[in-house]
């Protein structure tokens, strides 16, 4: 006796069931409008657009960054200075007051340290063709290597070379000198410095104004909590973090000072400031220290140990601080990823120069504490954190 065997039709499927097969088992076919979903083609005109704006806004980043640098800079440091401002504010001091003493202070220190440090620095300007020619003949046995290298070299690209005598034509190209340089740069430096000081005097003296502004325009209720948890984290957080840094880096540019006075090479305060303001940058700040203490030691000194321990010291002090006091004092919750930072640097660096590198790190606290707050954003803060 044959058992019958019921099929469902298509069409008959009941919801959330899928199609059925009475032959003891059932099965889930796949649904067709998930799949249809999930092989959706992606909008190649929405990722071309984002990607032209993504240019458009590094390119524009690149070309004005005298406009930008000292305008992120001047934001940077009213994180550091406003909780100075409101405790003056605390005490009775109207804010543009507390912001004009705290800016006066700021130019003093600044002007103060200049003033010291000009004369030394300008006297190892001046002995820099010197101290060239005593390094060349230090280095003498190397360069003769390379000179024989570079002989071998021209030799052969002298037999494998055409006689095009007489069809090139010599262009001269006009260089600017060195005084025409550095008195551009200089000009330039001193315009953006200015508009960082005002621009920082007006923030600080605003005080929290854009923050209530920006919470009145904000519609949900929501929305305004939030961006007053992510105002005053950053604020806090940054400002706990420049801080910070800044008196390690004056103890470790002191540590370094000291060392180098007291193995003998001339100028140390000099080079024990110069540390401390390159310890701002990470990683490339401590290879250009520790190659320019080699290269005053190689010309200055002429035992061999006392050339070998200047870097030694300064190497051992940044490892003390970079994997001692630094994470103790800064805490695990600003600690960031060194690989992200180093790309981190590399990119603000090629995008600033100087000044990029120098707010790096800054910027990406600022972000990655923007991405914890926004619950989107929690797998990026999670990448960003050490």
């Amino acid at each position: 006796m044959s058992k019958s065997v019921k099929v469902k039709h298509p069409n008959q499927d009941e919801p959330g069931n899928g199609s059925e097969v009475a032959d003891g088992t059932d099965e889930r076919r796949p649904n067709i409008i998930e799949t249809a979903n999930f092989l959706e083609p992606v909008h190649v005109r929405s990722f071309t657009l984002t990607g032209i704006f993504l240019l458009l806004a590094l390119y524009a980043l690149k070309i004005g960054s005298d406009f930008f640098v000292p305008v992120m800079l001047a934001f940077l440091l009213s994180f550091l200075f406003a909780p100075v401002v409101r405790i003056l504010h605390r005490l009775y001091i109207p804010l543009s007051l507390g912001a004009a003493l705290v800016l006066f202070g700021l130019i003093g220190v600044l002007t103060f340290g200049i003033y010291q440090l000009a004369a030394p620095a300008s006297g190892w300007m001046a002995k820099l063709p010197k101290a060239a020619a005593q390094l060349e003949y230090r280095l003498s046995n190397l360069k003769q290597t390379f000179r024989e290298f570079s002989k071998a070299s021209r030799e052969v690209e002298r037999i494998t070379k055409f006689d095009t005598a007489g069809t090139a034509q010599q262009v001269e190209v006009k260089k600017s000198s060195v005084g025409e340089i550095l008195l551009g740069q200089t000009q330039g430096f001193l315009v953006s410095g200015g508009v960082m000081f005002v621009l920082l005097f007006f923030l600080l003296a605003s005080g929290d104004m854009f923050l209530r502004k920006l919470v009145t325009v904000l519609p949900r209720f929501e929305n305004k909590k939030l961006a007053v948890e992510i105002s005053r984290q950053i604020e806090h957080d940054i400002s706990r973090y420049l801080l910070t840094v800044t008196l390690i880096n004056a103890v470790f540019g002191s540590a370094v000072g000291l060392s180098m006075y007291f193995i003998g090479l001339p100028n140390a305060l000099l080079w024990g400031v110069m540390a401390g303001l390159l310890h701002f940058i990470p990683f490339l700040g401590a290879i250009v220290g520790i190659s320019v203490v080699t290269l005053v030691a190689l010309v200055t000194m002429d035992q061999l140990t006392s050339i070998l321990l200047v870097p030694s010291a300064y190497l051992g002090l940044n490892l003390l601080e970079e994997y001692l006091f630094f994470p103790f004092l800064i805490g695990r919750r600003l600690l960031l990823n060194p690989v992200v930072i180093f790309i981190w640097l590399i990119f603000w660096g090629w995008l600033w120069g100087i000044p990029g590198a120098l707010m790096a790190v800054p910027l990406l606290a600022i972000f990655k504490i923007v991405c914890d707050h926004i619950e989107p954003l929690a797998a990026v803060a999670e990448f960003l954190g050490h």
